[in-house]
């Protein structure tokens, strides 16, 4: 009999690790920030729109694979006005079951009651996607977005930061802090960070899934990932999305800084040069005969102030 005991502890044992370590099916799939768009980001050297539409393809054999809703924290679009073939091309490669809230790019002006006018609105009019009764860009939480397994979920378009700040003089509030504040969500969805993270409190959770794609040169070591959520145990693993390596270029930040060191170094002789005893005229002449600066540059300058 104690051996039929110890034996049926052990199997229960092993049942508890199976359900902590390969739990079921998700019950959400976490995603944010996609910024569907028609051009192509100035650090990108790639097919930009290949690359975006193979993303929400994957997402959509996702949803497909596991059955589960998408919940998605803003900013679908990279403006609130999308083009008729971008929302065409839209309607056909976003997943079922896709539940998004308003980011600032959806709105026109930033303002929600200018909803009317946007693709969101479109898309939802059209039962393409679902938009969540809150909390949208600019509001302040007051409800459940979504309750899933008995679960509550907060969806949120906020600035939220982990660890360090975005900026010095930044007043957005820390995830840590907005998971104390508002301890009635069981897991809290935020966007509008385009950086990812996860942070946890008592048993409680908040998701910051970032960016889909990478749209900045100092995107080039991130690496695009939605959440699988199970509520049994409110608990997600990331689920990495395809990207190639290689295609984000910062020339375009080297020939900017390149023409601004040009530009500082012009207004550092002018500060040298300048002398306020005699006229701005007379400077402009002493400044040209001891400075290799091209005729018709100077022909610019003199023509601007009519000299």
């Amino acid at each position: 009999m104690l051996y039929f005991q110890i034996y049926v502890r052990c199997v229960e044992n092993l049942n508890n690790m199976k359900r902590t370590l390969t739990p079921s099916n998700p019950d959400a799939i976490l995603c944010s920030d996609i910024h569907l768009r028609e051009d192509t980001p100035t650090c990108r050297t790639d097919d930009y729109q290949m690359a975006q539409w193979k993303k929400v393809e994957f997402l959509y054999n996702l949803q497909e694979k596991y059955e589960c809703p998408v919940l998605h924290a803003g900013d679908l679009f990279h403006h609130w006005k999308p083009s008729p073939q971008l929302l065409s091309t839209t309607i056909l490669h976003l997943p079922e079951s896709f539940l998004t809230i308003y980011g600032q790019h959806d709105l026109p002006q930033h303002n929600f009651e200018l909803r009317n006018k946007s693709g969101i609105y479109t898309l939802d009019t059209d039962k393409t996607i679902g938009v969540l009764p809150t909390c949208h860009w600019g509001q302040e939480p007051d409800k459940p977005s979504r309750i899933l397994s008995g679960k509550n979920i907060l969806v949120w378009h906020k600035m939220v930061w982990q660890g360090e700040k975005l900026w010095p003089d930044q007043t957005d509030p820390s995830a840590a802090k907005l998971l104390r504040k508002y301890s009635q969500f069981s897991l809290i969805l935020t966007g509008d960070n385009h950086q990812p993270f996860v942070e946890e409190y008592e048993g409680r959770l908040l998701v910051n899934p970032g960016s889909m794609m990478r749209m900045t040169a100092d995107q080039i070591d991130h690496r695009p990932r939605v959440y699988l959520w199970y509520a049994a145990d409110n608990i997600v693993t990331p689920v990495y999305l395809p990207i190639e390596q290689g295609v984000i270029s910062r020339e375009h930040i080297e020939h900017t800084q390149e023409r601004d060191g040009r530009i500082d170094a012009f207004i550092s002789k002018l500060d040298n040069d300048w002398e306020a005893a005699v006229s701005f005229e007379e400077n402009l002449k002493r400044f040209e005969g001891t400075n290799k600066v091209r005729k018709s540059v100077m022909e610019i300058v003199y023509k601007a102030i009519e000299v």
